[in-house]
């Protein structure tokens, strides 16, 4: 398997996992998005509670240029080391919520 399909089954295994802790209801879906073809993966929450509009990105990864972009995270987990545990190199991960002029202060890679 090439790197890059592992990284599709890292992620999806991850947000799976996350997402089967977060509790749907008859108002609020939990939501996975799992684009294989562009590289695209979400966990969401999607509805609403009394007269709020719940749209809400909890967690998204991007593959781009054979590295795991980061680009969102409202939880308490630590995803990216949880990707290094799963063997994803440390410079394979690019944590995108973070400005660019921060990313060389991570321990991960730059872009």
């Amino acid at each position: 398997m090439d790197k890059v399909a592992k990284y599709r089954e890292y992620i999806q295994t991850l947000l799976t996992r996350y997402a089967s802790d977060d509790r749907s209801d008859d108002e609020v879906e939990v939501q996975l998005i799992l684009d294989t073809d562009r590289d695209h993966y979400q966990w969401m929450n999607v509805g609403w509670q009394g007269l709020n509009r719940i749209y809400r990105c909890i967690m998204h990864f991007d593959i781009r240029d054979g590295k795991i972009w980061l680009q969102q995270n409202l939880t308490d987990q630590n995803p990216a080391e949880e990707l290094v545990a799963m063997g994803v190199l440390r410079e394979d991960i690019v944590l995108g919520l973070q400005p660019p002029y921060k990313r060389q202060y991570t321990e991960y890679g730059i872009a």
